[in-house]
């Protein structure tokens, strides 16, 4: 057994994921380095970071899309870096992408009874309950008013609902959510960020990747920061958020020098400010 699986192991249930030392290449590249961190049980963590920081890759290695370099994940005391795709989400881990591809020419709720028939408990239900467990989420998402309505129909937000209720139908402990709150309005984020309380209410571990700071701030109970395929970062989200490092690495060094001009009060106000002007383009 490896020290991490070893950790995860007398950890018991206090941490959802251990996360060591991590690295993912490319060919010469290095999209991830040496990243470590563990998710608590019950937490929401906050990946935040660049384009181009690994966050996406730090999700598809934790999913089993990639298989790490070097390093490893480990998941109730196993290690994970090995385990194809289907199996991750058969031990309790799904998530969401990036670029949201429902079944088209299936209906809403075919979509997500898909998801139940085929995900962690799949193998114990039946048609007819895998359809009633899609109906049960569609209501808990917002989508049960269009649940038999082709999914192709769907506006961007909906789509977004329905990918996150596809990603429950696999009865998930962990959820990895990337950056299902892209492209919406001021509106339609407040409602997706009550829908991942919900989700969270329900006892499921969150990781969120996310740009917009005010959703990553409001729903997060801790932060990593990653930048040119590094963990720079790891706190609450206002002691994170506040670092003179991930400041830089959002804003430019210039701007970071200029915060180490002014007094702490100053740097948090003018840190909002610009956060809050990059959520509003």
């Amino acid at each position: 057994m490896t020290a991490a699986a070893e950790s995860a192991t007398v950890a018991g249930d206090a941490v959802a994921l251990h996360i060591r030392d991590v690295g993912m290449r490319f060919g010469g590249l290095w999209a991830l380095s040496g990243v470590s961190f563990d998710v608590p049980r019950g937490a929401v963590l906050g990946l935040i970071g660049p384009n181009g920081s690994g966050k996406t890759t730090l999700m598809n290695v934790v999913s089993g899309v990639y298989r790490p370099t070097t390093g490893e994940v480990v998941y109730g005391g196993r290690r994970i870096a090995d385990v194809p795709t289907h199996a991750v989400c058969h031990l309790g881990i799904a998530r969401t992408f990036q670029v949201v591809k429902p079944f088209a020419n299936l209906t809403v709720r075919e979509n997500v009874a898909v998801g139940a028939m085929y995900g962690r408990y799949g193998a114990k239900r039946s048609t007819r309950a895998s359809f009633e467990r899609a109906q049960e989420l569609l209501e808990g998402v917002g989508l049960a008013r269009v649940a038999e309505r082709p999914a192709s129909d769907l506006t961007i937000p909906d789509r977004k609902r329905l990918e996150v209720a596809k990603a429950l139908a696999l009865d998930p402990d962990v959820l990895l959510l990337d950056e299902v709150m892209a492209g919406l309005n001021a509106s339609e984020v407040d409602e997706a960020l009550e829908l991942l309380r919900a989700v969270h209410a329900r006892g499921v571990t969150l990781i969120v990747v996310e740009h917009l700071m005010k959703a990553i701030v409001s729903i997060s109970t801790s932060i990593v920061v990653l930048a040119e395929g590094k963990k720079i970062a790891e706190g609450a989200p206002a002691d994170v958020l506040s670092s003179p490092h991930v400041i830089e690495a959002y804003l430019g060094s210039r701007w970071a020098k200029r915060q180490q001009s002014l007094t702490a009060i100053e740097r948090e106000r003018l840190a909002a400010e610009r956060l809050r002007a990059d959520d509003a383009r």
